[in-house]
């Protein structure tokens, strides 16, 4: 006489639950439902042994994702003279096996348990994916798989390129089980990583002037974040005779490259937001995930390239958002050439982190600028802004380095260049240090 176990599954007659017993022998141990057996263990047959076996096969073909036919043995046998239909399933090969219209959350993925079926923890559901798919986060199966891709198929549009089934096949942002990848779901409307920037006043983060968070696609995470960053790289303007020379405070080309290091190469595996820190003298663009195993700072300084997405870059590669594998920390390098300040790379086990440094930024005491010597502007532009700051001097009493970028609509180094130059004329003097300096006029 049959019991029913971890293993065996007694219906008097097929049931829709029998569904959910499939997938559970697939996501555990395999097991056999027997359907014209009662619960205890009695044979009552079943009427029409092809008509039940039809619809078991159909069923579980239709409800249950991905598809686990191969694992599935569907058979009538003879038993005391009644015909009994037996559904052995094997343990699958691309667990989890959920139902179609629950989606792949514990209401629709099962385990067994003894002899019961039991929906499965979310601990479960990633460790059956972890098992299936390996250790890489964008190949494993996505736990949403209700994606849309309306502005990642519309950037793909713009740079002249389809996306449809076929080519999402190819990309591997549908697997081989038919099912969106990771690596779909960063590029959907529904992705939950996000990337927070936040702009501080001053070098340290004490006070913030401004923050947003991005989310959505990362492709829309990562042209938004480009145009906020930009907002903030501000173009200095000098005069060298009658040309006009302009200088922005960061490198377009070092920003676009941390930016695209930050999205492409950050560990997705964790649910944390890369982190873009704006503040006078520098940028931070810190991502989760250090260096991949195996390699070091030095490598990566020498265009090494590892790549912990594969599949992402490759995408980023397609849309010419990335010309070639390994040379963005060198464009970084290269951009900042003729500067006598370099940017930096820090890396932990855990976290990795350019910093750009600002080319216009200089120290009030003159420490950082090369351009000391320099004449500041043409000589009428000059007076202008002189007769501006002696104005308002006159009407506060004294003026601080931002007063002047204010008023004048400057940059922090033009400010600190003309306040300086007009304390060397003997137009102000100055008093105070760091956050407390401040400039009079000097006949005051």
């Amino acid at each position: 006489m049959l019991i029913e176990g971890k293993t065996v599954e007694l219906k008097r007659e097929y049931v829709e639950d029998i569904k959910k017993t499939a997938a559970a022998f697939a996501n555990s141990d395999g097991g056999t439902i027997y359907i014209g057996i009662d619960d205890d263990g009695s044979v009552c047959g079943v009427p029409d042994a092809d008509a039940t076996m039809l619809r078991v096969t159909n069923a579980l073909r239709d409800a249950i994702r991905p598809d686990m036919m191969m694992f599935v043995d569907c058979r009538y046998t003879n038993m005391n003279g009644k015909a009994v239909v037996t559904v052995s399933v094997q343990r699958g090969t691309a667990r989890p096996y959920y139902l179609r219209d629950k989606g792949i959350r514990p209401e629709g993925v099962y385990v067994r348990q003894s002899a019961s079926t039991v929906p499965a923890s979310d601990a479960a559901i990633l460790n059956m994916i972890r098992e299936t798919s390996g250790d890489s986060y964008e190949a494993a199966r996505s736990i949403n798989q209700q994606l849309t891709f309306e502005y990642c198929s519309a950037f793909f549009k713009k740079r002249g390129l389809a996306l449809g089934p076929r080519q999402m096949r190819t990309l591997h942002m549908i697997g081989e089980d038919g099912t969106f990848t990771n690596l779909a779901f960063l590029l959907s409307e529904q992705c939950t990583h996000t990337v927070k920037l936040a702009v501080f006043e001053g070098s340290k983060k004490t006070v913030f002037k401004d923050r947003t968070e991005l989310s959505g696609s990362l492709l829309e995470q990562l042209e938004s974040a480009f145009i906020y960053i930009d907002r903030y790289n501000r173009t200095r303007s000098e005069f060298q005779g009658l040309d006009r020379l302009d200088s922005r405070d960061y490198p377009v080309v070092a920003v676009r490259e941390a930016l695209l290091n930050a999205i492409v190469h950050r560990d997705y595996s964790f649910s944390g937001s890369t982190l873009i820190s704006i503040f006078d003298d520098r940028i931070e663009f810190v991502s989760i995930g250090g260096l991949v195993k195996g390699m070091s700072l030095d490598d990566i300084m020498l265009g090494v390239s590892a790549l912990r997405n594969q599949n992402l870059a490759n995408i980023f590669y397609r849309l010419r958002l990335i010309e070639a594998y390994g040379t963005g920390i060198l464009k970084i390098n290269e951009s900042y050439s003729g500067s006598s300040i370099k940017p930096s790379i820090e890396a932990t086990g855990n976290a990795f982190k350019i910093i750009l440094p600002n080319l216009n930024y200089a120290e009030e005491d003159g420490s950082k600028t090369e351009e000391a010597g320099r004449p500041l502007t043409s000589s009428s532009k000059k007076e202008e802004r002189v007769e501006a700051v002696v104005s308002l001097c006159r009407k506060n009493g004294f003026v601080v380095r931002k007063d002047i970028e204010q008023t004048l609509h400057v940059s922090q180094a033009t400010a600190i260049l003309l306040l300086r130059e007009m304390v060397a004329d003997g137009l102000l003097t100055k008093k105070g240090a760091a956050k407390t300096l401040r400039y009079y006029l000097a006949d005051l």
